[in-house]
């Protein structure tokens, strides 16, 4: 089917799917219809059945059960929100299209790089919305592989300032982002919560100046992270003079004399990214009462989570995440100990001091340093990267690393690392049972229901250049572009 033709169907469908949702909406409350059908249905449950509800209920108080439970992309009601950027069927649809909208990378520092790379080109479904990497590689990568996974540097990019856009730290997940207040792992964007109080690190003319939005840490991140990534400058882009963006602005902020802008953009995003929700991992289906979603095994495993384990302490809601900052000696992304990392000191490999002291690089407390932000925990077997430092290779050895809590960084001082960092006491079969827990009842299968089937530009997407596109087995419609 031509991509034009692929474009309307696309848009046929977002109305009649806008339609739905604006009924669906109007209770937010309402029992989900696939709970209806569910009523009188489900098996009897096991022992373990019970034994996990009573955890969930004495953890989950107030909410109980229901606490842990993630709302349906469609329920833009339950989903949390910024106050200033309500979710909207029409803004969430934009923002899904220029989350992945390659035409957007624009503000390149070498030419080859223009237009190759998204949003998506460090966050994309195949891998659980992060990159496959230890580091994700936007402008000045090349190629990826089946997953991500074969994405690297060009070599063009080697010296400053014409350097690729690689962070000092792992990629973090987008996926669930919506339960995150305040985002990174050091928590620097969002201008409410946990940030209040520290205005004066919101330096003007760097990234954190976009806290002074006073918006929630999706929003802002969005919002700076577009100048960040390179692709601030969207009347520069195609996307500015592109009819059927021009339609799709307009529609997602209504009344707005000129639509089309940084500001905008970046709020459409940050709805879209909300409704990434890992709804179909078996674990959530057991929430909804399809008791047979998980096995035995995972049943262990996350009784294990929720008691012996302690997991819970740290990793609750409907994301097992929170706010909360620890210092557990992980290590950094570090060229000492990993030569193939990229972007750090050229004199020893080393990561700035400022990323290396984690929340307390941003805060300046001493009582922050080397604490890192308790991350979201489904998906994570997409992209075999762990800790901050992406230093373990598998969740089995993170939760090896946790049951005999000896640090691996000697540059963490014992004072500083966090009074939850302790021997846990697991045996061989418990570890076995928590990993099945965290890497097959916490994985949503389809998490590729969020991206688009094509994009208004007709690049390729999650990354547009020569080497992905042979990769991705895509080929851009426009021509005179690399």
């Amino acid at each position: 089917m031509p991509r034009g033709s692929r474009i309307l169907r696309d848009s046929a469908l977002t109305l009649m799917v806008s339609l739905l949702i604006s009924c669906s909406d109007i209770n937010p409350l309402a029992t989900p219809p696939e709970e209806l059908l569910q009523v009188g249905s489900a098996p009897a449950e096991s022992d373990l059945d019970k034994e996990l509800r009573g955890l969930l209920q004495k953890h989950g108080a107030p909410g109980g059960v229901n606490y842990f439970r993630l709302p349906k992309s469609h329920q833009l009601g339950r989903i949390p929100q910024d106050p200033e950027n309500q979710l909207t069927p029409a803004k969430v649809e934009l923002g899904r299209l220029l989350y992945h909208e390659t035409a957007l990378g624009v503000n390149t520092v070498r030419p080859e790089g223009r237009e190759t790379y998204a949003c998506a080109s460090c966050h994309f479904a195949q891998a659980g919305f992060m990159a496959n990497l230890p580091q994700g590689i936007a402008e000045g990568g090349s190629g990826f592989g089946l997953a991500g996974e074969g994405r690297v540097a060009l070599p063009q990019y080697d010296s400053d300032p014409h350097a690729p856009d690689v962070q000092p730290i792992r990629t973090p997940a987008v996926l669930n982002g919506a339960y995150q207040e305040c985002m990174l792992w050091n928590g620097q964007f969002g201008g409410v919560g946990p940030n209040l109080g520290t205005e004066d690190r919101w330096t003007p003319g760097s990234p954190k100046e976009s806290n002074h939005l006073g918006m929630h840490g999706l929003e802002t991140q969005a919002h700076a992270g577009l100048a960040v990534h390179r692709m601030e400058d969207i009347a520069a882009s195609r996307v500015a003079s592109h009819p059927e963006y021009q339609r799709r602005f307009a529609k997602a902020f209504p009344g707005t004399a000129n639509p089309v802008n940084r500001l905008n953009a970046a709020l459409a995003i940050a709805a879209f990214e909300r409704t990434l929700l890992a709804t179909e991992a078996p674990f959530q289906r057991w929430l909804r009462g399809q008791h047979r979603a998980m096995s035995d095994q995972e049943k262990r495993g996350a009784i294990l989570f929720f008691a012996k384990a302690e997991c819970v302490g740290c990793h609750t809601g409907p994301a097992l995440n929170s706010m909360t900052f620890f210092a557990l000696g992980m290590k950094d992304i570090d060229g000492s100990w990993d030569p193939s990392r990229v972007n750090l000191d050229p004199t020893d490999g080393s990561v700035p001091e400022e990323v290396r002291l984690g929340r307390g690089g941003f805060t300046g407390r001493t009582d922050d340093h080397y604490t890192f932000k308790t991350p979201q925990l489904y998906n994570l077997v997409d992209s075999p990267f762990y800790g901050h430092g992406g230093s373990f290779a598998t969740l089995r050895e993170v939760v090896e690393y946790k049951n005999v809590a000896v640090p691996e960084n000697p540059l963490v001082p014992p004072g500083q690392l966090a009074p939850e960092f302790r021997p846990l006491g697991l045996s061989a079969a418990e570890i076995d049972d928590l990993v099945s827990f965290l890497e097959n009842a916490l994985r949503d299968p389809d998490l590729m229901r969020y991206v688009p089937g094509a994009l208004p530009s007709e690049n390729c997407t999650p990354v547009n250049d020569p080497q992905g596109r042979n990769d991705l087995g895509c080929e851009p419609l426009m021509q005179g572009y690399p």
